[in-house]
């Protein structure tokens, strides 16, 4: 058992070291190309495509969630159930168009700049939060919804009460998966004049800049590992644990 608990500690020693040896390299890496000069010199510039990428991923990021959300209640509802399959062949549709398509399709309607950019990010976001919504609350145990109808609860306290609480966690990895669409699609609404970390990864490509390349990806990379994480532990602490697998050990 020692042996094990000894074994342990070295492996995590070694990490340790390998993670400074790379992060060494990578300064030495960045130091020989220019990378850290390039990116000194356009900080300005970037701390504005960050903030732009910033705000139009989590404005429509939060603005889908709603929708999304609101959409997969509506399809779940009896009342509504025969038209649910509509709806979700509809969503499937769309989630089967290129990106690229969509975006260029909104653009005819809405001309270029922040307006389409929005719309079609909220587009991108919203399929996987209303799928998860409906199949959360659809999939809802039976057994549970005659128990609440036997005390006397009306659908729409079933609804808050029972289903909700016990899809929170389907409706928040929609949300979760929503959002790494979201960030991973936003580069490209630098290709309809929306400002974007996008700017870099395109202008490397077309001045065969690697060094704005590698900007550009390292930030986009950053920026979704950071939304991740920070949704991770949204979804830990704020849904209640007796609902929350996460929590459970």
């Amino acid at each position: 058992m020692n042996y094990i608990i000894e074994l342990i500690k070295r492996s995590r020693s070694l990490s340790f070291y390998i993670l400074l040896a790379l992060i060494f390299l990578s300064g030495v890496f960045s130091e020989s190309t220019g990378l850290i000069k390039e990116f000194l010199d356009t900080f300005d510039d970037w701390i504005y495509l960050l903030r732009q990428n910033m705000l139009i991923v989590f404005t429509s990021g939060i603005t889908a969630t709603f929708l999304g959300i609101g959409s997969g209640i509506l399809m779940s509802r009896p009342w509504f159930r025969r038209y649910s399959n509509i709806f979700a062949q509809g969503f499937n549709v769309l989630s089967a168009v290129p990106t690229l398509a969509v975006l260029a399709l909104i653009m005819t309607v809405t001309g270029i700049g922040f307006k389409s950019a929005f719309i079609g990010l909220l587009t991108v976001t919203i399929l996987p939060v209303v799928r998860n919504t409906y199949q959360g609350i659809s999939e809802v145990p039976e057994h549970m919804i005659e128990a609440a109808r036997g005390q006397g609860m009306t659908d729409q306290q079933i609804l808050w009460k029972v289903q909700i609480p016990n899809a929170l966690y389907v409706i928040s990895a929609g949300v979760r998966t929503g959002f790494a669409l979201n960030v991973g699609t936003s580069p490209l609404i630098t290709l309809i004049a929306a400002d974007s970390l996008g700017e870099y990864i395109f202008t490397g490509i077309q001045l065969n800049e690697f060094n704005s390349l590698l900007i550009g990806s390292l930030s986009v990379a950053a920026l979704a590992i950071i939304t991740d994480f920070i949704l991770t532990k949204l979804q830990f602490w704020l849904i209640p644990k007796g609902v929350n697998p996460l929590r459970f050990t």
